[in-house]
């Protein structure tokens, strides 16, 4: 009875060290993620909030089991929200301003409550000028984008990797629109403004939301799985505009981002409009526009050829009628 009750103890230690070899596993160190500064033109190497974390979880065994686990779950993305709604945690607020080096001249408060009121703030009039020519399409959020002029049968290559567009909108119908149409991904980094903006103006024709995971959007994980973007919680809206035809506008979950709140309220909508935020967390706004509508501009085309993103600003023009 001793013997098999040490036994079994042995095995459980051999187990429990096992595991723990495993997740010390040296993981190989990450390709920084390079992008473009579109105002300057300069090559850049991006901060990446909790690349340590990001990295275990994409590229070592017990991290992907953790992820697959938890980590991409929605319970762990609700309670992560919900801690950063408390009051407590407004002290992360002045650590996080200053390793990202973030601007709070253009902020509309300078106090915050807790860290998804800051997280989620407002900027102050025309800190985010909007392009009005009705020819013109804006980006519809801070971040950094990915553009390609043509998407090919529905699969579209991000990366090395096919993008599909029938599963991302879970409707075929609605992706037959798309064949050979063009493609933005605009990826929302945590410093990031963290609203979006229509870009174009228009009808609303269409609402639609799609449960799904919580997985980073953040390259160190698309690296790995392109598919992130339709598995991911996702909710997009179809705009009519008589110059760009029906526009899909759609926003990604993430891991740690507790909620997508749409804010707008009117079917009939302007170009530079609120339609909403991103709760904690990193995420991404993709733009999808049919057939021939719209030319991308030429320094976008040329970045993303290379394999790097741009950055750009919510309202800046990111492409015209074609």
């Amino acid at each position: 009875m001793k013997y098999a009750k040490a036994k079994k103890l042995w095995i459980i230690t051999i187990i429990i060290v096992l595991l723990l070899g495993l997740a010390l596993y040296p993981v190989g160190s990450q390709t920084p993620i390079q992008y473009v500064d579109r105002e300057t033109g300069e090559m850049k190497i991006e901060n990446v909030a909790g690349e340590d974390w990001l990295t275990w979880l994409y590229h070592n065994p017990v991290g992907e089991a953790t992820l697959w686990a938890l980590a991409k779950r929605k319970i762990l993305s609700s309670m992560y929200g919900d801690m950063m709604d408390k009051p407590s945690s407004a002290g992360k607020i002045e650590p996080f301003i200053t390793d990202y080096d973030i601007d709070m001249q253009i902020a509309e408060q300078q106090d915050f409550e807790n860290f998804n009121d800051f997280f989620t703030r407002k900027l102050k009039q025309n800190a985010r000028p909007i392009d009005t020519i009705s020819t013109v399409v804006v980006s519809p959020a801070d971040g950094k984008v990915l553009a390609y002029s043509h998407l090919d049968n529905q699969d579209f290559i991000v990366k090395g990797y096919k993008f599909n567009v029938s599963s991302f909108l879970d409707n075929p119908t609605l992706a037959s629109q798309y064949e050979d149409g063009s493609l933005l991904i605009i990826r929302l980094a945590p410093p990031d403004y963290h609203r979006y903006h229509f870009p174009v103006s228009g009808e609303i024709i269409m609402n639609h939301q799609i449960d799904g995971d919580y997985y980073s959007v953040n390259p160190i994980a698309l690296r790995e799985r392109v598919e992130i973007f339709w598995l991911n919680k996702r909710e997009y809206t179809v705009i009519n505009n008589p110059i760009f035809g029906n526009v899909v506008m759609a926003e990604v979950g993430a891991t740690m981002v507790g909620s997508m709140v749409q804010t707008f309220e009117d079917s009939i909508i302007k170009k530079g409009e609120e339609k909403g935020y991103f709760k904690f967390g990193g995420s991404t706004v993709v733009l999808l526009f049919e057939k021939n509508k719209i030319k991308i501009d030429q320094d976008l085309l040329n970045n993303t050829s290379k394999g790097l993103e741009t950055t750009i600003r919510m309202g800046e023009k990111i492409a015209e009628k074609q």
